[in-house]
């Protein structure tokens, strides 16, 4: 529930529109949406390994810094609190205040429900994880429930199927079809994007080398199967032109199918998906300051733990502190821009740890290995370097934002591990 929590957000209600009007076929909308579920899952593949041969706090932080060295940790940790985790929580909190606001016909701000929505999961995140964890399952209950919904009611429902599988794209052949089709990988790759934040509680899940991995593999491969099924179905209802121009496609597809109950139907549906991602993120991402600051590289009192919940409560506060400054400040929409490339430079470097750990530990000293490895694990990294690159090549200037952001974080790190910080708080730094 974890792995699928941080994956199922608002993306696939919204993202499939996207994609549709930069490719403009069915196979090719269906084409894109499973490239990026074979990247996922091969993802997957890789972080069940790294979270098997290293089931320690703080995930990607913790693999890279004991793999390479601790300024591209501190700079994913850096890029984690000011871009990915923070502006994907305040724009997915945005999103469920207006779904919100559309079904209750309240008339508070927008504003206000989002930073209050964030404020009670940070509450609740305080509580242990267990709390949180029991919390983010029967959301995400919910939000697969909606989805089959969705989807079981556009196929029964539907009448003369959309799907017209000989349409011809526009978009000719050669470099401008290979482009578009890299153009529209960047809202798939964000739609799919969160499988890893599950392996940032590692060392609080019960014997992780097991369970981890099998949480990864089973969540992204029912993630993949959702998100087909739904563009399947949209494809089928609206047809691929009338995809493309609706930018609600779920609530399309059930106003199409069951009326204005429908749209209802479904818009509670996202309402509760979005809530329970930000449930998700609140839960995961503080445990990577929490290492941070084991290793001295971020606020002392972020590193300490609850006395009796044994969870990280500073940091925590300090993330949903941080989401509820992005929400108020209306520049989500700006930060989310800057994600994707930012995510796939630390994909990469975190599947190269494989090489390293493996080198260090032997090719024996983990029960659960990744399957066609080196082959599968360079593949996967010579992938995200291309998503960087189109993503530079198709929004060079949001692109850019996003890796200066990181490239600020340099002269941070060197602050900190000069003193600023006052040293490890405590532990190994190794996250034990």
């Amino acid at each position: 529930m974890l792995v699928m929590g941080g994956i199922v957000g608002s993306g696939i209600f919204m993202n499939p529109h996207v994609v549709a009007r930069i490719v403009d076929t069915p196979w090719l909308i269906l084409g894109a949406w499973s490239f990026g579920g074979v990247l996922a899952l091969a993802g997957a593949f890789i972080y069940a390994e790294l979270a098997a041969r290293r089931p320690a706090v703080g995930g990607q932080y913790a693999y890279i810094r004991e793999a390479f060295h601790p300024l591209p940790a501190f700079l994913f940790g850096w890029g984690l609190f000011l871009v990915s985790t923070s502006g994907g929580l305040a724009a997915v909190a945005m999103t469920f205040s207006r779904y919100t606001i559309s079904l209750t016909g309240t008339s508070l701000p927008e504003w206000s429900l989002a930073a209050g929505a964030l404020a009670i999961l940070t509450g609740v995140n305080c509580l242990g994880v267990r709390t949180g964890g029991t919390v983010q399952s029967g959301l995400m209950v919910i939000k697969i429930a909606a989805i089959v919904l969705l989807v079981v009611c556009g196929y029964l429902f539907s009448g003369t199927s959309r799907f017209d599988a000989d349409a011809p794209t526009s978009l000719g052949s050669g470099f401008d079809l290979l482009t578009s089709f890299g153009a529209a990988m960047v809202p798939v790759m964000f739609a799919y994007g969160g499988w890893q934040t599950a392996n940032f509680i590692a060392g609080e899940i019960k014997t992780p080398e097991k369970n981890l991995p099998r949480g990864l593999l089973f969540g992204v491969l029912g993630v993949v199967a959702l998100y087909l099924s739904v563009n399947i179905v949209s494809i089928m209802v609206l047809g691929a032109d009338g995809l493309a121009l609706s930018p609600a496609p779920a609530s399309e597809v059930m106003r199409s199918v069951l009326g204005e109950t429908g749209a209802k139907v479904i818009a509670c549906g996202i309402m509760v998906s979005t809530f329970g991602f930000l449930s998700q993120g609140i839960l995961t991402a503080p445990r990577v300051y929490f290492a941070m600051a084991e290793d001295g590289l971020f606020f002392r009192n972020v590193s300490k733990l609850h006395p009796r919940t044994h969870v990280p409560v500073m940091a925590i506060l300090l993330q949903g502190a941080a989401a509820i400054l992005v929400t108020l400040s209306g520049t989500y929409e700006q930060i989310l821009s800057y994600v994707v490339s930012d995510d796939f430079i630390f994909f990469g470097l975190s599947a190269a740890c494989l090489f390293v750990f493996r080198r260090a530990d032997g090719r024996d000293a983990c029960a659960y290995r990744v399957p066609g490895h080196p082959f599968t694990t360079i593949a996967f990294i010579l992938v995200c370097a291309a998503v960087v690159i189109t993503t530079v090549y198709s929004y060079p200037v949001n692109t850019l934002i996003g890796i200066g952001i990181l490239v600020t974080g340099i002269p941070v790190y060197y602050f900190w591990r000069g003193g600023a910080g006052g040293g490890p708080a405590g532990g190994t730094g190794k996250g034990d």
